[in-house]
């Protein structure tokens, strides 16, 4: 548990240090409320990607059949904590996503804005107790409870994205809608990939329990190797959705963001 809330340090190290810096009395830099969102934006983006990178490698020293049970029992325990740093990122994104876009001036009625602002830290607790109470019954029922979760999400993300270009919202901003659109194929994939990572998941259980063999060697590769085209489809939807958030195809607004704290009231 102590190295797990050390990754969460790290993660919001950079974000404390910012508001500690802007809130030093007579060091205005120009910080405002919408410069910190997109920083934790950015900070999202990289802390997903990066981290997400290092846990695929790792699960390849899991499956290397050439170390030994120890190496490899310790390779899948690196991989589980470092694999809270995308999982913490994902279920904030669209929190931190929502309060931005209103920042540049998409508004959202009053129910939406109060879902996304309840989102991220409702979706982050789940993260947090699947982590930290894994191998108990709290932990698997989170966990079966998480997969519909992100299933609903998939279908909300579609949903609420239709309804906003139905109704006009998005007609000056639609990479926003793509955005969000790569982001419901990125659950999408993570689901899918979820069941086919399951043999491996079992494997390193018998792993631990009975030790090496060729029969657990082979399903544990097999199962690694279907997981891949999913693993590379979900790289390339999130640095797409990166891109259409920097290039912002299609974007016909005016170029100074609404700076206003009082800009993300709900409407």
């Amino acid at each position: 548990m102590a190295r797990g809330l050390g990754v969460l340090f790290f993660v919001l190290l950079p974000a404390a240090w910012i508001v500690a810096v802007a809130a030093v009395e007579g060091a205005n830099d120009g910080l405002t409320a919408y410069e910190f969102t997109r920083y934790l934006h950015q900070l999202l983006f990289v802390y997903w990607i990066g981290p997400d990178i290092g846990v695929y490698y790792l699960s390849h020293r899991i499956t290397d059949p050439q170390l030994s049970v120890g190496q490899r029992l310790a390779a899948a325990q690196v991989m589980a904590q470092v694999d809270l740093i995308p999982r913490v990122c994902l279920s904030l994104m669209l929190t931190v996503g929502g309060i931005l876009t209103e920042f540049v001036g998409i508004p959202h009625p009053a129910w939406q804005m109060v879902g996304i602002v309840l989102l991220g830290p409702v979706w982050l607790t789940m993260v947090l107790i699947i982590y930290f109470r894994r191998g108990t019954a709290l932990g698997d029922a989170v966990t079966k409870i998480d997969f519909y979760f992100r299933a609903f999400m998939i279908l909300a993300v579609l949903a609420s994205v239709g309804w906003s270009f139905g109704t006009g919202r998005l007609t000056d901003t639609p990479w926003v809608g793509s955005k969000l659109v790569l982001f419901a194929v990125i659950l999408l994939f993570g689901l899918l990939m979820r069941l086919r990572v399951a043999p491996l998941m079992a494997g390193l259980g018998k792993l631990a329990s009975e030790g090496a063999s060729a029969e657990t060697d082979q399903m544990m590769a097999a199962s690694l190797k279907r997981t891949k085209p999913y693993v590379l489809a979900m790289w390339a939807a999130i640095l797409l959705a990166a891109f259409a958030g920097v290039v912002k195809p299609g974007d016909r607004t005016a170029d100074a963001p609404v700076a206003e704290l009082s800009s993300i009231a709900p409407r």
